[in-house]
């Protein structure tokens, strides 16, 4: 089934409308849209300007994928692109910009499920609005242990009068934004993340690890701090997952990740495109404060001189820029016991081509 559609102006055919991308379910590329069309309102301001990575289903979620930074030869004239040079290729790529409805639909229309944006925008892409961290549980922990983590990360950034907001990856995990949209390089967010990621694992060395190895993360929560880097890319909030249901990647409040932890229950923090598009309706965007929020990491160059300093001295250091030498050195505390773990649902192995 196709159709052709009006958007703002321009035409746009639609194809195989009828297409079940999500095979568990029955959910298909018309409602990957639809889920889109209505989620636009509050998404498109967290792509606006950013290059925008692709990821792409074109036979459903339980076939082949593949990422897509480069713009298709076949794309509209009337969508966006933006030149970015990449060192690893040697050569320009020029990434689609996502700041429309129109360019929003023509990318569901091409199955890309997922969309990952760039943390800075096309405009300055060395210099980050915000600092991201994923947080990763290792079966059989889940996103339970994962709100325990993200509160104790929520005790470091209150140390350091830094807002932070959660919102669930949309497959296992939960991830913690900190606005800044301010002068910054990816070389301080990445050392700051990295510290604050070691510190953690230093004070809670049964349940956090700041190794990707996964011979490590058996039954921890990585804290992922490299996803700070300018060759690397976040899923958006608001988009679809490729799991066995449409999960969306959901901003949650900081109440909701304490009761996720305090009930001991993963499914208090799975929402699907129908229940997400609700919540905004209700809620409005709670990560509108993400795009103005203006807000700056402690000074790092004092982290930057001495690469061998121990991680709680490395945030010691950055603590001491606030000019605030009452505070306690020690900047998490656990706040309960270490959650149960809870075995999550089997997941399936993702294929690349």
């Amino acid at each position: 089934m196709d159709s052709t559609i009006e958007i703002q102006g321009k035409q746009l055919k639609l194809s195989n409308l009828e297409k079940v991308l999500y095979p568990a379910t029955g959910f298909t590329k018309q409602q990957v849209i639809d889920f889109y069309v209505r989620i636009a309102p509050a998404m498109l301001p967290h792509l606006a300007g950013r290059p925008l990575t692709r990821k792409r289903y074109p036979n459903g979620v339980d076939e082949e994928f593949f990422y897509e930074k480069n713009a298709p030869q076949h794309r509209p004239d009337w969508v966006k692109t933006a030149p970015i040079w990449s060192e690893g290729n040697h050569r320009m790529v020029h990434y689609i910009l996502a700041d429309d409805l129109s360019t929003l639909v023509w990318l569901a229309n091409l199955a890309a499920i997922e969309l990952h944006p760039s943390l800075a925008l096309a405009k300055d892409i060395t210099c980050p609005t915000m600092m991201v961290f994923d947080l990763d549980p290792g079966p059989p922990a889940n996103i339970v242990q994962c709100c325990q983590v993200g509160l104790w990360l929520r005790e470091i950034f209150d140390h350091f009068k830094l807002q932070s907001f959660p919102k669930t990856s949309g497959s296992k995990g939960l991830q913690i934004y900190v606005p800044l949209n301010t002068p910054t390089k990816y070389e301080f967010t990445k050392t700051f993340a990295r510290a604050l990621a070691q510190l953690l694992e230093q004070e809670h060395r049964d349940m956090v690890v700041s190794d990707m190895k996964k011979t490590l993360r058996t039954g921890k929560v990585f804290v992922d701090w490299s996803q700070n880097d300018e060759h690397k890319t976040t899923v958006a909030v608001y988009s679809l997952r490729a799991r066995e249901r449409p999960t969306v990647s959901t901003p949650v409040t900081w109440e909701e990740v304490g009761q996720c932890l305090k009930k001991k229950d993963a499914n208090l923090l799975v929402f699907e495109a129908s229940q997400t598009v609700a919540r905004v309706e209700k809620k409005g965007d709670l990560f509108a404060p993400l795009l103005k929020l203006k807000q700056r990491l402690p000074d790092l160059k004092p982290l930057m001189v001495s690469s061998a300093a121990e991680p709680e001295e490395m945030v010691s250091i950055a603590a001491q820029a606030e000019e605030e030498p009452t505070r306690p050195r020690r900047a998490a505390k656990k706040i309960t016991n270490q959650p149960a773990a809870r075995k999550p649902p089997a997941r399936k192995a993702k294929r690349r081509i």
